[in-house]
């Protein structure tokens, strides 16, 4: 099943599963228990990301060709980061490049999204399949400049990696039973149409299964945890020159069985005050 979360023409929120010929049908009942199809056509005013998360825990250099590109060593264990639930960010809707606090090295980071269905520790890779609800796609937007550069902090990647908007998600949330293996998963990642990034999750140096034993170990993942499971080779961080985001760009992350996530840029508004932008 792919399940979407949107919004009615009233402004509240409900999900619905997206039937092949595109056609939305309205779930009932709640996302970690039973959703119920009602035989009606949702009334989507705009599709949300598919969950508000509890937690999003990210893997830092989980892709072979990536960890070649960068220089860097293959990890003897997953390499984990937070971002801030925060930072989500809706299909459709703009990243925001950081003009007040600013960065100058937006990048992209096309990722297969893995959410926690049942809250969960200690749970052996042998059966950490059974405690995922569902996958999706995930842009892990990352302003390089304060992730890396001494100047600015020493190297700062919760800030770099938590400014707002930047973790998109969606568009569909696909059911666990309907992607029999995560490690088979074809990732594309567009910029302005043009195809950056390429590669099959089989290029993970850890699996799906392999991190949700290793960041559940000792450590409970409340049910609608997010895993960000690692990018492949392709960042703009790594092209010559450097291939940064600006403003009018597309980034669009495709992911086989599952959709595309777009997402346009644009830069921060100056001020925002209860939701409302305005100058200072």
């Amino acid at each position: 099943m792919k399940i979407v979360r949107y919004r009615d023409f009233l402004g509240a929120p409900h999900h619905a599963c997206l039937h092949p010929a595109g056609r939305l049908e309205r779930l009932e009942g709640d996302l970690f228990g039973d959703l119920v199809p009602t035989g009606e056509t949702a009334d989507a005013a705009r599709i949300l990301a598919p969950l508000e998360p509890r937690a999003i825990l990210c893997v830092g250099l989980n892709y072979r060709r990536h960890a070649a590109e960068t220089g860097a060593a293959i990890p003897e264990h997953p390499v984990l980061f937070m971002k801030a639930p925060g930072a989500l960010q809706h299909p459709e809707s703009p990243i925001q490049l950081p003009t007040t606090l600013a960065s100058h090295q937006v990048d992209y980071e096309g990722e297969l999204a893995v959410v926690i269905g049942r809250t969960c520790r200690n749970v052996p890779r042998s059966r950490a399949l059974e405690v995922v609800l569902g996958y999706t796609c995930a842009n892990d937007v990352s302003a390089r400049d304060w992730q890396k550069q001494p100047h600015l902090g020493g190297g700062q990647w919760c800030r770099g990696k938590s400014f707002d908007t930047f973790a998109p998600l969606g568009p569909a949330l696909v059911s666990a039973a309907a992607i029999a293996d995560p490690q088979g998963l074809r990732l594309r990642t567009r910029l302005n149409g043009q195809t950056v990034q390429e590669a099959s999750t089989a290029d993970m140096i850890f699996s799906v299964a392999e991190l949700i034993e290793f960041l559940s170990a000792s450590t409970t993942l409340p049910a609608g945890t997010v895993i960000l499971t690692g990018t492949p080779s392709g960042v703009g961080m790594a092209a010559d020159p450097p291939r940064w985001l600006r403003p009018g760009d597309v980034v669009e992350v495709e992911i086989e069985g599952i959709g595309v996530l777009r997402n346009p840029v644009v830069e921060e508004a100056p001020l925002v005050i209860d939701g409302i932008s305005s100058g200072r």
